[in-house]
């Protein structure tokens, strides 16, 4: 059996052990001894959080860095305490309306807003929707007749002079001698940028107009007099 003298010094030594205070931004070691009043500094209220700010509601003192926003000293004093405040973080963004849905049982898809509308709606978007009468007035439309046979193309006199409308040809030719390697011209197109004109099929620029003419073509094929 203990004798009266430990049980004495162990009850002391309890009673002198250190606790932490419980306060929002004190978070100090104390006793009962070393707890006057004025000793604790803390933050009556709890945070606010909004838009990545940190905010103490109490004191108005904020910070973006959550470890700065720790940081700002306690706003009110008092003695510490080893009960822990019941606070809360306050959120100042707005919560999301929830939809609210309400029932369209009972009304056509004729009368319902959503459909008169043009929008998908989950009440009668699966109902078959009503065909648009196609009636025309046929005392004003005019049927189109088409050929069945092509339109013959035009004779060509193969002695015939005819100007060869290649880009860079312009020469004048009979169909007679005609043949692949007759024509010299651009394929082209031709480039106008810049304040310089040239031909992209052979990548020649040049900056006058004159010379741009006597660019001499770089492709050989047959004479075209109906090229575009």
């Amino acid at each position: 059996m203990a004798s009266p003298s430990t049980e004495a010094e162990k009850n002391a030594s309890s009673a002198a052990a250190p606790a932490r205070c419980q306060r929002i931004g004190c978070d100090a070691m104390f006793t009962d001894d070393s707890n006057p009043d004025g000793s604790c500094h803390y933050h009556p209220s709890g945070p606010i959080f909004h838009d990545g700010m940190k905010e103490w509601s109490c004191c108005k003192q904020r910070s973006h860095d959550f470890s700065l926003f720790l940081a700002i000293p306690g706003c009110k004093t008092g003695k510490h305490t080893t009960e822990k405040p019941i606070t809360k973080a306050v959120s100042t963004n707005p919560p999301k309306a929830v939809p609210v849905q309400t029932s369209k049982q009972g009304v056509g898809a004729d009368t319902c807003a959503r459909c008169r509308q043009g929008f998908f709606c989950s009440d009668h978007g699966s109902q078959p929707k009503a065909q648009k009468s196609s009636v025309t007035n046929d005392t004003n439309v005019v049927p189109v007749e088409k050929p069945a046979v092509p339109p013959p193309k035009k004779k060509i006199d193969l002695s015939e002079p005819r100007i060869c409308k290649n880009k860079g040809c312009g020469k004048t030719y009979k169909e007679k001698d005609n043949h692949d390697t007759a024509c010299d011209y651009h394929p082209g197109p031709a480039v106008f940028h810049d304040r310089m004109r040239g031909w992209k099929c052979c990548d020649i620029h040049v900056k006058e107009f004159d010379e741009f003419m006597e660019i001499p073509p770089c492709t050989k094929g047959w004479h075209n007099a109906d090229a575009a």
